[in-house]
């Protein structure tokens, strides 16, 4: 019983998930679900609590020692025989520049700049790739369902081949030709489920359903090109170059605040025989950054060239976002003027052929052949314009959620 109890305990969370996914509730499902968006904001978390210590003070030292122990002469290897042997007890404090701390302090919040937009740019992919799989999925789906409607009318047309047959007005080997069609039907049929099988892994992986299924209709999406455009700069691609150039800014901040001395203060108690009177010692220690031709300043060069390197990249990564953008609205558009001449002009057209041809055929005017390319024709014509649906789709989901709000 608890065998069972324990497997039933097992199988509840995919039972929970088992309800079919609209596209809305399949994008929300993996911004809650997907471990990798989990990991980054870990790692927000962590820059954070990093940059609380960034510019604090070095924690202080103790100090305890013996000073002056003789270990030659007379008085080798004994305490307090002498008036130089003292146990001691002091504490000192390091003091980093001003200039220094706050240039850590500048590169923690950089870190975390970073670690914000990394979170950006990974929500934003789970968004994509969910949505695309979504889609993907749903119009497999739908062309799978259209080549099932296309085996049934090659039913039919065999019982009207048998029929021919038994009258004489067939020839024997036309009987095949219903199944060589069907077998030519199978192959799409092979290849549409491998793409369900694909698109449904891509779905899981995100959504954390272990057997995804689609519910509803893609949304209806529209393309906006001058607010796209207008919204290329702040994209979270180029927040992160943007929060890496200012990481670079403050490690140049760093190097040059080295040229700044640190310094520390120290104090000790010694204690020394009973005969002698006991001490105290008071310190300051200064950094001399002397050479800073050779030290300091080439690593201020160097990580200047490294800011200068952050800003081309950062331009770099903004105009190609914007040749992505038009390239990305320029293909869209020749998607959707091929989707609207299948469904205007392709489809239409073949329907009409197939539906003369069979009316030649049934008047013995075509062969038996000739009227199952048509009806073939049609299939694949309208298949074609549920593929065409999909390429369109997928590229009004890609621009919105690359280029546009947190939504599409």
């Amino acid at each position: 019983m608890r065998k069972f109890i324990g497997a039933a305990l097992l199988l509840l969370p995919a039972t929970l998930h088992a309800e079919p996914l609209t596209f809305d509730a399949a994008l929300q499902r993996a911004q809650s679900e997907a471990p990798s968006l989990k990991g980054r904001e870990a790692g927000v978390t962590a820059a954070q609590s990093a940059a609380i210590a960034a510019d604090r003070l070095p924690d202080p030292m103790l100090d305890v020692g013996i000073r002056d122990f003789p270990v030659t002469g007379p008085d080798a290897g004994r305490f307090n025989r002498d008036d130089f042997t003292m146990t001691t007890i002091g504490v000192s404090q390091q003091f980093i520049n001003p200039a220094k701390r706050h240039a850590r302090a500048a590169r923690a919040g950089a870190d975390i700049g970073i670690a914000e937009a990394g979170v950006e740019v990974e929500a934003r992919n789970i968004r994509l790739e969910t949505a695309l799989a979504w889609v993907d999925l749903y119009y497999a789906e739908r062309q799978l369902d259209q080549l099932k409607l296309l085996d049934e009318s090659l039913s039919d047309l065999q019982s009207t081949v048998t029929a021919r047959l038994t009258s004489g007005s067939a020839r024997p080997s036309q009987s095949l030709e219903p199944d060589q069609l069907r077998a030519q039907v199978n192959d799409r049929r092979i290849a549409l489920v491998a793409e369900i099988a694909k698109a449904r892994a891509r779905l899981s992986r995100y959504t954390g359903d272990p057997d995804p299924s689609v519910a509803g209709a893609p949304p209806e999406l529209t393309i906006n090109r001058s607010a796209l455009l207008a919204g290329v700069s702040d994209l979270p691609s180029l927040r992160a170059l943007d929060a890496q150039t200012a990481a670079m800014d403050a490690e140049t901040r760093l190097a040059r605040a080295d040229k700044t001395p640190d310094w520390k203060v120290s104090a000790s108690f010694g204690r020394r025989e009973p005969n002698f009177g006991d001490l105290i010692s008071v310190g300051v220690s200064i950094d001399l950054p002397l050479f800073g031709k050779k030290r300091q300043d080439p690593k201020i060069a160097a990580r200047a060239s490294e800011a200068e390197r952050a800003r081309f990249e950062r331009l770099a990564g903004e105009r190609e976002a914007f040749a992505a953008l038009e390239g990305d609205l320029a293909e869209h558009a020749m998607h959707h003027a091929r989707m609207e001449n299948a469904r205007d002009n392709l489809v239409p057209l073949a329907r009409k052929r197939a539906k003369l041809d069979f009316d030649s055929y049934g008047a013995g005017t075509v062969d038996l052949g000739t009227a199952l390319l048509a009806t073939l024709t049609v299939a694949e014509t309208e298949v074609d314009l549920l593929v065409r649906e999909a390429e369109v789709a997928r590229d009004a989901i890609r621009i919105n959620i690359t280029y546009a709000g947190d939504r599409p």
